[in-house]
Formats: C-alpha cells, structure tokens, sequence
C-alpha cells in the first residue's frame, strides 16, 4: 500500500505539469456549457459500483462505442483514482450495445482533419496512448469483456487487461491498413507475441478472428457464451478479494469448453508462417502469387492486401517487425510518432482518403499518394519513424515509475 500511496502522489505532480505543458492547445468552454460538457462526457463512460470493485462502462451504442479523447481522458482518471482506493480490489471495463469498442471515432479524426485541426487529433491519441500504457501497468487486476465488437484502439484497451473474456459475440480485428493508417494503440506490441507470423497476418490483412480463436492465440484469457454474461458480472460483483487466482476461478466456473472451428485460420498457421515470414511486403506478395493457384489463404490475402494502402501495408510491417524487440512503452512512442506523421499536413492524403472510403462514403475508391508498392520508397517509410520535431514533444510516459508487467 506505501507503494501505491507514494505513485498516487507523484502521479498527481506529473497530471499538474503535463497540463501546464498542453494548456495553451486547450481552448476553455464558455461557462454556460461546461455542466452539460461534463455530463454528457460522463454519458459516454458510465461506472457500475460493486461491493469490492468497479466497471466502467464504455456508452455510445450508437457509433459502436468508438473512442473519443474525452472517454479516454475519463478512463485515465477513473482507472487512476480506482487503483489509489484501497477499498476496491480490482476492476472491469465492457461496452454498451453489440460492441465492446470498435476502435478510435475515426470520422471524429477525418473531419478534424478536414477542419485543420490537427491538434485535437494529437491529443486524441496522446490520451489514448497514456492510458493505455496505465492499463498494460497497472498495480490492481484489471478484466475486460470482449464481447461484440472489439476493433482498432478497441482492442488497444482490451488486451492489456490481466482478464480477457471473449465470448460467442467477440469479432476481433485490426483493419487500419484498409483506411491507410498503421494498427496502433499498441497493436505493435501485442501482434508481434503472437505465435509465428500470425501477427503479421493479422496487421496486413484486418482479417478477423471470433473469440475461440482469440483464446487460443492468446489474446484472450477465457471464453465464455455471450448468455452467462450476466451470470460471470453478478459472480463478479460479489467477490471481496484482489486476488488474481480467486477471480481466475470465477471465471473458470461459467467457462465453456470449445474448439476452434477446422476452417480456422489458426490451422493454417504453418501457411501464413511460409508466407508472411519474409522480409518485405513484396517478398510477401510474391509468395502468396506462388501460392494462388493450390491456396485459397492466399487468393483471400492478396484481395485484402490489393485493397490496402500500399505506404501503410510496408509502415505496418515495420512496425510490427520493430515491435517485436520492445517494451509496450517503446512500441507505443513509436506508434505515436507514426501517428502523428500519418495526420500531418503534409502526408495525410492516404489517411483521409481511407477514412472517407470505409466510413463516411462507402462509394468512394480511395486514390493512394503511392498506388503501389514499388513506390514506396526506403525513405518514404523511414519518415513515419524518425522522431518528432524539436516543437512537438514526444509521448511522455512514466516508465521510472510504472514498468510494464507485460
């Protein structure tokens, strides 16, 4: 408990400074609003209190409970002030409606964007990224529940949780190649753990996993049927304990015992490892074209990867690749740097064209700045991971203070 008392009271140093550092791109509300700002932000993310925990309950049903910087900015303090109380035990995030979270409000991003705001989109993902980092270091057990949707920076905030129930709703994946973007939220991290190249697979192609297949890659912990969810949260909300094996066999009580489906990709691993192995996008292609003709895996994976940005299928791979050697907190600065040069000024054309084709006008063919791989060049990529400009600060962290677990 000192340790906790003595992070508390550094941790609340550290909130003051970094808002003297990001006040002037803050614009203060006009008084008349700020109550109804502050409600409606708590709208968005609800608390369920219980005997000896908490769930936070992400709310927005209607855009799939997609991340906004106000809802991650809430988490953070909820998730802050819930690990200092030594009268909870542990925690749990969900979402509302048929998704847990199908990533960041990408056309909140776009239109943004649009309006040459690119400032409230940094902030977006500098929260994001901070709480994230918190979650993937956090002192209490924390559980989330996968169930529906479970998408982008959705996933971000899932897999870091010590308890990751999937369920017969959960629909995984990370599809931000498509919008020509670079799975982030510290997809680097955890994509590039899993077994083979798998995560490669699953970063290139956004192809989508179900929740016995989650479990058995290891992004979940346990899978249970979407009808014993009442069931698991009212077992859940009874128990008094902050111990990690008390909640574990909870859980294993409303578990189900099932297979992965023959036509799983999971079987197929062997496959997408002689594949996606190779050191370039191209080499990758290649191998697939080689193979097109005796394997359906790579008809399927070349229609995903023509549909993709061609800049973004060689920055994610080098992402992914670099991830491998690092620390969740030295995946997540690197993603943020690439974030931030994705919706810089000067580059975010395949960014807002991708945006605009998956989400805001299905009819539209995106028109990438680089329609093919071969245009990608070394130096094209390489400017997507170099380091900020000397006036924009990098992802500030607590690493002295907090070392990730995972």
């Amino acid at each position: 408990m000192q340790r906790l008392r003595s992070l508390s009271l550094i941790r609340h140093s550290l909130q003051r400074r970094s808002h003297h550092c990001y006040a002037t791109s803050v614009s203060p509300q006009p008084h008349q609003d700020s109550y109804f700002n502050k409600h409606h932000f708590q709208e968005e993310v609800l608390v369920e209190g219980r005997a000896y925990s908490r769930a936070a309950v992400l709310n927005r049903p209607p855009k799939l409970n997609a991340l906004t910087t106000s809802m991650a900015g809430r988490l953070q303090r909820l998730y802050e002030s819930w690990e200092d109380n030594s009268q909870i035990g542990f925690v749990t995030m969900k979402g509302s409606g048929r998704a847990f979270c199908s990533g960041a409000d990408m056309v909140t991003i776009y239109r943004l964007l649009q309006e040459g705001n690119d400032a409230a989109c940094k902030e977006f993902f500098r929260t994001l990224y901070q709480f994230i980092y918190l979650l993937g270091t956090y002192l209490k057990p924390n559980l989330t529940i996968l169930d529906g949707i479970t998408m982008g920076g959705g996933a971000g905030i899932a897999v870091p949780g010590m308890f990751r129930i999937a369920t017969d709703k959960t629909v995984f994946a990370t599809p931000e190649v498509q919008m020509g973007f670079h799975p982030d939220a510290g997809a680097s991290f955890y994509l590039s753990r899993l077994p083979g190249y798998l995560g490669e697979f699953l970063a290139l192609t956004g192809e989508r996993l179900n929740g016995v297949e989650l479990v058995a890659c290891g992004l979940a912990t346990h899978f249970t049927l979407n009808a014993k969810l009442a069931w698991i949260e009212e077992r859940l909300g009874q128990l008094m304990t902050d111990d990690p094996s008390v909640i574990s066999e909870s859980l294993a009580q409303y578990g189900d015992l099932v297979y992965v489906d023959k036509n799983s990709v999971l079987h197929k691993i062997d496959r997408i490892d002689k594949y996606f192995s190779h050191d370039t996008v191209e080499e990758i292609v290649e191998a697939l074209k080689a193979g097109e003709s005796h394997d359906e895996l790579c008809s399927t994976a070349l229609k995903k990867l023509k549909a993709a940005s061609p800049l973004s299928l060689k920055i994610t791979l080098q992402s992914i690749r670099e991830g491998r050697f690092q620390p969740l907190d030295q995946c997540l600065a690197r993603e943020y740097r690439t974030s931030l040069h994705c919706i810089s000024k000067q580059v975010s054309g395949d960014f807002c064209e991708g945006i605009r084709a998956r989400l805001v006008d299905k009819d539209f063919a995106p028109k990438w700045d680089t329609p093919s791989l071969e245009a990608v060049t070394k130096d094209m990529v390489d400017f997507y991971f170099a380091p900020l400009p000397i006036s924009e600060p990098e992802l500030n962290l607590p690493t002295a203070l907090r070392e990730p677990f995972m």
